[in-house]
């Protein structure tokens, strides 16, 4: 897929700001306390659950990306009791701002987790190894990334029904992500493939360098359409559109979580950090949640089901720390085995490229002076 020009204007402002002097960040915070926006949102902060039921119908492991909206989805039933697990808190003020979201990784928001050396990738970094931040944090790695709304390829989906998992080709998918978004960009919003309504606002940064065009431009020279990457094709250039909400940042948790927060059906139980699923030694199925909080651990039962959303990461460890994974290996940690199967195999991360270095003969280059300014700052706030 060709590089999306979004992401190249994000990551030069990102990195112009972190580049920049620590001063901006607790002036954009005193900035955001005095307007006091999350106090007038009424879609405020979400209720922390202190005091759990010992059973829910559900039990939903992980509120990222993935889990606040299996969450929403399932407490529109009101007859069934849903418990939403997070190893992290909520998400702070510093990442409503886009262009600071570098400054959340590493921090106590991530997992700050770090790749195993090899001989083929990371060659540049410290001991062969690349960070690779996961969000531990209410809203997952909605919350730490770039924000750019870039949906799955056509043929995953299909590859994944003809694997025998029947409801996953695009085109029975392709209705749940048009549920979901809310498309405010008119001459996108109007097609089959966008909706408008939805919980998740998706939109083009309200502003962007003139660099973003002359990209586009450039594609089209070469002999690539301008077209909507979340379209029919995947393949050309586009000013992309991210999950952004009113210049901040749209994470799951603002868009499926905040809005349901006195829902009586959903508890949400915060810096409450999985270990293990607990399995009946008869029937071989999962019955409850083993997970740690507040330095100690609490065992919840399930009536229906568990869903494991806790990341690409968490989930196939907390699968093969109950005992579900690949026999040997689980064998070799002592770890009893009690389903073989290949959990935690096969990882793929999306590819993404940086480092573009180019010419620019016009004054229209992101200088690091500017953002630092204050008025500049307090416009955003604005």
């Amino acid at each position: 897929m060709v590089f999306n020009v979004l992401i190249a204007s994000s990551v030069i402002k990102t990195a112009t700001v972190v580049g920049s002097s620590l001063w901006l960040i607790p002036f954009l915070l005193g900035a955001i306390s005095y307007y006091r926006y999350d106090r007038v949102d009424p879609e405020s902060r979400v209720i922390n659950q202190e005091a759990l039921l010992p059973e829910y119908d559900f039990i939903v492991v992980g509120g990222g990306s993935a889990g606040a909206v299996v969450a929403n989805r399932l407490t529109e039933i009101h007859r069934w009791k849903v418990l939403l697990l997070e190893a992290g808190p909520d998400e702070n003020e510093i990442s409503d701002v886009p262009s600071l979201a570098a400054y959340l990784q590493l921090s106590k928001l991530d997992w700050a987790y770090k790749t195993e050396p090899t001989s083929k990738a990371c060659l540049g970094m410290v001991n062969n190894r690349c960070n690779w931040p996961r969000g531990k944090v209410l809203g997952g790695s909605s919350v730490l990334n770039y924000m750019i709304y870039v949906r799955g390829n056509r043929n995953d989906f299909n590859h994944w029904e003809s694997l025998g998992n029947p409801g996953w080709a695009y085109d029975d998918v392709l209705q749940f992500f048009v549920k979901s978004e809310d498309n405010r960009n008119p001459y996108l919003a109007r097609n089959p493939y966008h909706g408008q309504g939805g919980l998740l606002t998706v939109q083009e940064a309200p502003w962007h360098t003139p660099l973003v065009a002359a990209f586009v431009e450039a594609g089209t020279e070469i002999g690539y359409e301008n077209r909507d990457i979340n379209g029919e094709r995947q393949t050309g250039f586009m000013i992309a559109q991210g999950t952004i909400r009113r210049g901040s940042r749209c994470s799951t948790a603002k868009a499926f979580l905040r809005p349901i927060r006195l829902r009586k059906n959903l508890h949400i139980a915060m810096n409450a950090h999985v270990t293990k699923l607990v399995i009946d030694p008869e029937t071989k199925h999962a019955v409850g949640v083993e997970f740690f909080r507040g330095g100690k651990r609490h065992y919840v039962r399930a009536r229906k089901e568990i869903i494991m959303s806790a990341g690409s990461i968490n989930t196939p460890q907390i699968l093969m720390l109950s005992g579900i994974g690949p026999r040997a290996h689980l064998e070799d940690v002592g770890i009893t085995p009690i389903h073989d199967l290949p959990v935690g195999e096969n990882l793929q991360d999306h590819v993404g490229m940086g480092g573009l270095t180019f010419l620019v003969d016009k004054p229209v280059a992101i200088l690091q002076n500017r953002l630092e300014a204050g008025s500049v700052t307090m416009n955003y706030v604005d």
